[in-house]
């Protein structure tokens, strides 16, 4: 048996300013052939998954490619035909199934649905090719990647910890199948929900009680896989929004049944799908009034694992504003600010113009520096190890990276954009997060992966940024209409449908 194993992921938010290209691709995960191969074989990535599937089954594998981008806007042409036409290149005829990691909310310039059209396209070449799919938690689900796969599954923990194990789930699903021994059938249910990324915590309601009915449904006779899709709201296309999918063992009756079940506890739960915010000075004085540490501080409005530019003040300027002492940022992008750090060297004082190097007509936004004055506390070449619970193994490259001290405040800038899920940021960088009163981290959720056991409160602080969970501040012109909360009520429900 012959395997096509590969992975091709982003998360595309359509509203964010950042280009989505080959060299984006470069900076946080493009191998290509054996290199891939190398770089996932040791990791819990659902990669290394269909690896030791593969083994177990003593079969041959063929891995293309491994890509990967920090979400940002859309993919452009160029990257998305060099990656999808390696994979598709690989599948000639000694080929048996494919195995293969999306993310499933992908828009590239000339493609809504990346993922689906990468489907379509394999299945056009082989028609009954097996195909297993593992997506994000915040697949953007569609028609297409529902057809065109034998068995699509979603993580149930975002933080993302179980891309490993969905993996391995759903490729034993197929390799079963392959071998005769089960006869996969889909089922979905779109909603028209817009659910809000930082209302989809799995270990928060509503998605604490949605993921669970999902595992029970795994447990029950006839069921292979069954998962619920948050979705991504910052995506303006068609396809947007909340969904549902079940794969069964040749019923089809009972993937519907289910797959409806799931949907109308997620539309039922609507109102707690929409984030309530507040003011932002508020948020940062009753944080300040807390007697213990640390305590986690979300710049959630610019993050850059939904598309965030990572280089806005507001939030910063805020916490500065309202005298916290010992607070640790994570992480500002600004490759002009480190090169001037590098240049004075550690231990110089020297005032800089900090971010807002970034406009952002998608939200009306035009980037606003801080001046501060301060001194460079520490250098390094951004280069570590994940050690927790998220993306474990995977190495990080966040570029030449410097620590600015001004005040009580160190500030972790980078020259390639990351999300701090992981307390290696600091570390590598020479701070002991457990040691700092205040960890301000532009994050929505996957912060909690590293960071979750040392808080001891958490605030979300509604600052600005491309990836702000303000509806009224989206101009969404592709998005299908109506849909809950942009419209008034009524909106049809969900209605679950085998494919």
């Amino acid at each position: 048996m012959r395997l096509l194993l590969a992975m091709f992921k982003h998360e595309t938010n359509t509203f964010s300013p950042l280009v989505t290209d080959l060299a984006r691709f470069a900076e946080w995960s493009l191998h290509w052939g054996e290199d891939a191969r190398a770089a996932y074989a040791d990791t819990r990535m659902p990669l290394a998954a269909y690896m030791k599937l593969a083994a177990e089954r003593g079969a041959e594998i063929v891995v293309p490619v491994a890509a990967e981008a920090m979400p940002g806007g859309k993919v452009t042409r160029d990257a998305y035909e060099r990656i999808a036409g390696a994979i598709l290149a690989a599948l000639d005829d000694t080929v048996d199934g494919a195995l293969l990691d999306l993310h499933g909310a992908m828009v590239a310039e000339h493609t809504d649905d990346g993922e689906g059209e990468l489907l379509a396209r394999l299945r056009a070449k082989r028609p009954d090719l097996p195909i297993a799919v593992t997506c994000d938690l915040h697949a953007n689900l569609s028609d297409a990647m529902v057809r065109h796969s034998t068995a699509l599954i979603g993580y149930k923990t975002y933080p993302h910890v179980d891309m490993y194990e969905v993996a391995e789930r759903v490729g034993r699903v197929v390799l079963d199948a392959m071998a005769g021994g089960r006869r996969p059938v889909q089922a979905w249910a779109p909603t028209r929900l817009l659910s809000q990324t930082l209302r989809q915590g799995t270990a928060d309601e509503p998605m604490k009680s949605h993921v669970a009915r999902a595992a029970e449904l795994e447990n029950e006779p006839g069921v292979l896989c069954a998962s619920v899709f948050g979705g991504f709201a910052l995506a303006d296309i068609p396809i947007a929004g909340a969904s549902t999918i079940v794969v069964a063992d040749g019923d089809a009756a009972l993937a519907t049944r289910a797959a409806q079940d799931l949907a109308d506890r997620v539309w039922n739960a609507r109102k707690e799908h929409i984030y309530v915010h507040r003011p932002l000075a508020a948020a940062v004085a009753q944080a300040k009034a807390i007697n213990a540490a640390p305590i986690v501080l979300l710049d959630h409005a610019d993050n850059v694992g939904s598309g965030g530019t990572a280089d806005v003040m507001k939030v910063i300027g805020a916490t500065l504003k309202a005298g916290l002492d010992k607070v640790a940022v994570a992480a500002v992008w600004d490759p002009a600010a480190v090169r001037a750090m590098f240049a004075a060297g550690a231990g110089a004082t020297l005032t800089l113009d900090l971010g807002g190097k970034t406009d952002m007509p998608g939200v009306d936004l035009a980037g606003e520096p801080l001046r501060l004055t301060g001194t460079v506390q520490n250098l390094a070449d951004g280069k570590w190890r994940v050690e927790g619970p998220m993306y474990t193994g995977v190495r990080v490259d966040t570029g030449p990276t410097a620590v600015f001290r001004t005040g009580g405040m160190e500030i972790v800038v980078t020259s390639r954009h990351h999300e701090p899920w992981d307390t290696g940021i600091f570390s590598a960088n020479g701070i002991d997060p457990a040691a700092r009163r205040f960890l301000l981290l532009k994050s929505r959720i996957h912060y909690r992966a590293g960071f979750a056991p040392l808080a001891r409160a958490t605030f979300t602080l509604d600052g600005e940024g491309a990836t702000t969970s303000d509806n009224s501040k989206l101009a969404y012109r592709n998005l299908t209409r109506p849909i809950y909360p942009l419209d008034p009520e009524p909106i049809a429900p969900p209605i679950a449908r085998s494919v």
